[in-house]
């Protein structure tokens, strides 16, 4: 049951429109927001009117990543609830990741952090041309570690490097030459591109073929990822804890520029 604001549910020939609706904040992430887009993610995948997915975002970013009032708060966080919300985070990462039914992003904006993770971990991914990614997370002493497990599966060993050693912001054409988005698409068109793709796939695939292929190619390119996954929750966590880590949020809530 989805009870937020910040998530917007609808239905429209078998295609549920998920749209993060947190603009004022650049659908920034926080506890109420990963949880409310997890459960959204779970209605469609029970919904027996929808057969597809499209998440998408209200406004001019797609998601700025974790929400300044939630990073300083981490700070703060015990061991126990650090691990607790690194398994929210995994939560809704592996919901996407397993849901039975295709999830198509589309992105109209700036996608960093979280929010790159977040784009790039759906099945099908559009962008529009001026949309930037990044994972910037070492350049505030955090580590990208839950998306990394499916980063490096998407784009290899090198590339994986360059973007989360690095932390720099990259183009939509440059995601698409790394294999992390599927399309870049104008942003005139992309509405009509997406809803287009979504009804080829409602109209010309079978339900149970999509699930089961998708399946197929989630168990046969990540047989260990459940590990991975563990082990990056509690990488998070102990990162969280780390005298860089409040260094660099301390730096970025006041909007200093930080010398590492």
């Amino acid at each position: 049951m989805i009870t937020s604001p910040l998530v917007l549910y609808s239905v429209n020939d078998r295609i549920a429109t998920i749209c993060l609706n947190r603009p004022e904040k650049r659908n920034a992430f926080n506890p109420e927001l990963v949880t409310s887009l997890t459960e959204a993610l779970l209605k469609a995948s029970d919904d027996e009117e929808v057969k597809v997915i499209v998440l998408k975002a209200a406004g001019n970013i797609f998601s700025a990543g974790a929400d300044l009032a939630y990073l300083q708060q981490l700070q703060y966080n015990t061991h126990e609830e650090n691990v607790k919300d690194s398994e929210n985070l995994k939560t809704l990462f592996t919901t996407i990741y397993y849901l039975p039914k295709v999830v198509i992003a589309q992105v109209e904006g700036h996608a960093i952090a979280g929010g790159c993770g977040l784009a790039t971990i759906c099945d099908i991914t559009f962008a529009v041309p001026e949309a930037s990614f990044g994972y910037t997370e070492v350049k505030l002493g955090f580590v990208p570690a839950i998306v990394s497990c499916f980063l490096m599966r998407k784009t290899g060993e090198t590339v994986a490097k360059k973007l989360l050693l690095t932390g720099d912001l990259f183009s939509a054409t440059e995601a698409l030459a790394y294999n992390l988005i599927t399309y870049v698409t104008n942003k005139e068109e992309i509405n009509q591109t997406v809803r287009n793709f979504a009804l080829k796939l409602c109209e010309e695939a079978s339900g149970n073929s999509l699930m089961i292929t998708k399946q197929l190619i989630g168990q046969t390119t990540n047989p260990g990822l459940e590990n991975s996954l563990n082990l990056a929750v509690q990488i998070n966590a102990r990162v969280r804890e780390s005298e860089d880590f409040k260094k660099g949020i301390a730096a970025f809530i006041a909007k200093e520029k930080i010398k590492w």
